[in-house]
């Protein structure tokens, strides 16, 4: 696995090997003891899979707040997407900071987006397949967002908010500084 730690040092960009001839390719996409070796220990719990039909559909920013906390290992197995993830932890050298990464079915890349953080991405493509690991399991009551185009954190989406897919749920996202207190820096 080629890793790399994106602006956010705590966010990775890993990308399995793959294996290929003309029968197509092998891929080892989740081995425990290899992101064990990179410092994710954490065990994954439940797997999510979703699909976009329209290209500009952005889900996020999205997290769940203690003890139900979610550290996310994603990928996008059809299609493309621009996945982001938000410095939320109070006390944080990078707190509000961000991080992007183009995952696709084509460059094979995961983003490994750790429990205190806001995570998010918008399909580049239409039909886009995105799957995640997650550390912890669903819990409505603690799920919390955070509007996607927030000018206190300024990310740098590769649409306008004229073409921006949302749920209305998304649309009624709070500001960052609604997320001020929702994780606490550990250090």
């Amino acid at each position: 696995m080629d890793v790399t730690p994106l602006s956010l040092p705590d966010v990775l960009l890993i990308t399995p090997r793959r294996f290929e001839d003309n029968r197509g390719f092998f891929s080892e996409t989740y081995n425990q003891n290899t992101l064990k070796e990179i410092g994710i220990t954490v065990p994954f719990v439940q797997d999510n899979q979703s699909l976009s039909r329209q290209k500009g559909v952005v889900r996020g920013l999205h997290c769940q707040l203690e003890p139900y906390a979610q550290g996310k290992l994603i990928r996008a197995t059809r299609g493309a997407i621009w996945d982001v993830a938000v410095d939320a932890r109070t006390g944080s050298p990078t707190y509000g900071k961000w991080a992007g990464a183009e995952l696709s079915a084509e460059n094979w890349s995961q983003l490994w987006v750790p429990p205190g953080f806001l995570h998010g991405f918008v399909t580049l493509e239409e039909n886009t397949e995105v799957q995640y690991k997650c550390t912890s399991f669903y819990n409505k009551d603690s799920e919390r967002s955070v509007k996607w185009d927030c000018a206190e954190i300024g990310i740098e989406w590769p649409i306008s908010a004229d073409e921006a897919v949302l749920s209305e749920k998304d649309l009624a996202s709070p500001s960052f500084s609604a997320a001020q207190g929702w994780f606490s820096y550990k250090g």
